[in-house]
């Protein structure tokens, strides 16, 4: 069982490391600090395509990384 989630753990962390590389940076440099207020406070259109899957699937990893954490714990 413990193999088994140390595996699952790896496999988790490795896709969780690669998703959040992929996704683009919120704000670039200089110009990204004075526009990104604007941005939050005018509102920003909700993100589609592939940043809204990255994003869903950062969280989704996330939520799998800290179960499978505190099952190993669990069993440890």
């Amino acid at each position: 069982m413990e193999t088994l989630l140390y595996v699952l753990l790896i496999i988790v962390s490795i896709a969780l490391i690669t998703v959040v590389l992929l996704q683009s940076g919120r704000s670039a440099g200089l110009s990204g600090a004075i526009s990104g207020g604007a941005e939050q406070l005018m509102g920003k259109q909700k993100a589609r395509g592939v940043e809204a899957f990255l994003s869903r699937a950062t969280v989704v990893l996330a939520v799998i990384f800290f179960i499978l954490t505190l099952l190993l714990a669990y069993f440890l």
